[in-house]
């Protein structure tokens, strides 16, 4: 299979690392134009820098703005008023040690609202402006960075994991606001990556208990992931595919759809 987005403008919010820079590389790669999003300018214009320096081939730009606030969606749209494909990738996580119903009694209203703000706004207000775009034009791609924490509620982070369920209504609801249009609109749900906030949090874990980072990867499915079936963390790359195949005209008659890359984690089949 040859994905070939040439001529396609594509957006990956919460860019700069992780899950969504390695889209940003793969949609650049299969030939977009891809603009990369952070919430400072100065994150923004490293990976640029190393992005183009990695691959000179791809046409590569950026745009800081803090999308959890309506000021930073306005100002982000201003600077790309048009797009084909939309990947809502920004978001956040709070990973504490749960020992009881104090520590989910003990979540401030902050953390729920502000996770709110990042994980689920950023991405409605995003394409409450793109969609009506790609609809006019016939042609459009928008895809949801999940987590299969959305259909499995994490105790230790049940936060974070209200606001990916939320993602999944919003996709869903949005894909059946534009059936029929040439638009898709879907959902990618990874499970436990080596992204940069589960990397950092695994790194740390690693250095406090004198192991290695493998070694507190695999503690951490121990613990709270058992059901992996690939026993182990995925790659960044390895959702990205997901992701850019997901965006691809080959993926045309998927919509709707919450599409796992979770490594088997959830225990359904459908």
């Amino acid at each position: 299979m040859k994905i070939d987005l040439n001529g396609r403008l594509a957006i990956v919010t919460g860019s700069t690392a992780g899950i969504g820079r390695a889209t940003a590389e793969g949609l650049g790669r299969a030939g977009a134009s891809v603009i990369i999003n952070g919430r400072t300018a100065t994150r923004v214009d490293e990976a640029v820098r190393q992005m183009r320096a990695t691959f000179p081939s791809i046409d590569i730009s950026g745009i800081a703005a803090d999308l959890s606030t309506a000021d930073g969606a306005t100002a982000f749209v201003a600077a790309a008023p048009d797009a084909d494909i939309l990947v809502n990738n920004v978001g956040t996580a709070f990973i504490r040690d749960y020992k009881g119903i104090a520590d989910i009694a003990a979540i401030p209203d902050e953390d729920w609202l502000g996770l709110f703000q990042l994980n689920v706004m950023s991405g409605v207000r995003l394409s409450r402006h793109y969609l009506p775009r790609m609809v006019d034009k016939g042609w459009g791609r928008v895809v949801f960075v999940s987590s299969e924490s959305g259909v499995n509620t994490p105790k230790e982070m049940l936060d974070y994991g209200m606001t990916k369920t939320a993602q999944l209504a919003v996709s869903r609801g949005l894909a059946e606001a534009v059936a029929g249009t040439g638009v898709t609109v879907n959902a990618v749900l990874p499970g436990p990556t080596r992204s940069e906030i589960l990397g950092d949090y695994m790194a740390k874990q690693a250095e406090a208990n004198g192991i290695t980072v493998e070694e507190a990867e695999q503690g951490f499915l121990q613990a709270l992931r058992p059901t992996s079936l690939i026993q182990r963390f995925a790659t960044t790359d390895e959702v990205a595919n997901m992701i850019v195949y997901t965006c691809s005209e080959q993926a045309s008659a998927t919509s709707g759809a919450a599409l796992r890359v979770d490594g088997g984690v959830v225990r359904f089949v459908a």
